[in-house]
C-alpha cells in the first residue's frame, strides 16, 4: 500500500514546490516577473497578481498536508486535479485567444504545460491509489 501512495505523494510535493516558488515570485516581484521575464503588457495594478501569488502559496501548503496524510485522504487530491484542469483550460485559451497587444505567450504556455503535467501525475497517482484503497 505504501509504495502505491508514493507516486501520489511525490507529485503533490513537486506541485507544492512549483506553486510555492511561482506564487512567491509573483507575490514579491510581480512587475519584474511578468514584464521582464515573460514580456507581458504592463498593468496599472498588480495587487490581484500579488493576491494570486499568496493564494498559490497557501494552496501549496494544503497540498503538503494532504501528501503527509495520503494513505487516509488520497482522494482529496481531486481538488488539486480539478484546479489543474481549470488552470490548463484558462491559460491555454488565453494564450490562443486572449493575449493583449504586446504580450508574449510563453508564460501562458508554460503555465498550461506545467499544470497539465502535474495534473496528469495526480490522475495517474489517484488511479493507482483508487485500485489499492477505494474510498469508503
Amino acid at each position: 500500500m505504501r509504495a502505491v501512495m508514493t507516486l501520489l505523494r511525490r507529485v503533490l510535493y513537486y506541485q507544492a514546490a512549483v506553486w510555492t516558488g511561482c506564487g512567491a515570485a509573483i507575490a514579491i516581484a510581480p512587475r519584474w516577473v511578468l514584464m521582464t521575464l515573460f514580456d507581458q503588457a504592463p498593468s496599472p495594478d498588480y495587487g490581484y497578481v500579488r493576491v494570486s501569488g499568496a493564494m498559490s502559496v497557501g494552496l501549496a501548503l494544503v497540498m503538503v498536508l494532504v501528501a503527509q496524510r495520503i494513505e487516509d485522504v488520497w482522494w482529496w487530491s481531486w481538488a488539486f486535479a480539478l484546479t489543474d484542469a481549470a488552470i490548463v483550460t484558462i491559460t491555454a485559451l488565453h494564450a490562443l485567444f486572449g493575449l493583449p497587444a504586446g504580450s508574449g505567450s510563453l508564460l501562458w504556455w508554460l503555465f498550461a504545460g506545467t499544470n497539465l503535467a502535474l495534473g496528469a501525475g495526480l490522475l495517474v497517482g489517484m488511479a493507482r491509489a483508487g485500485h489499492e484503497k477505494p474510498f469508503a
